[in-house]
């Protein structure tokens, strides 16, 4: 069984016992999170496709770690005029353990 869910403006497809990393979620380590935004639900050849979301399913899924990714580096440049703009970025991400599926 899995599912097809929504969250931060991306899609993910999720089983029971995933590990999944999406855009930092307002939780502390150890809570849990339920998406009630679920898109697909497929168990066992049973396709269940919402228009858009699946009525009355939901993925409950617990937080394992609050982070942030490796560093990017952004850098501006301009030729032959003395322009050069320097500036890193670490983007913040919430790890999550898929707990249960109900469709």
């Amino acid at each position: 069984m899995y599912a097809i869910i929504k969250t931060g403006g991306k899609q993910y497809r999720v089983a029971e016992g995933d590990v999944i990393t999406v855009e930092k979620l307002a939780a502390n380590e150890g809570e849990s999170v339920v998406f009630d935004q679920v898109l697909t639900v497929v168990n066992d050849g049973d396709v269940k496709v919402g228009k858009p979301l699946v009525d009355g399913a939901k993925v409950t899924a617990k937080v394992e770690a609050q982070g942030k990714e490796r560093k990017i580096r952004i850098f501006k440049y301009k030729a032959k005029s003395n322009y050069r703009r320097r500036q890193g970025h670490r983007q913040p991400f919430t790890k999550l353990v898929i707990e249960k599926i109900e469709a």
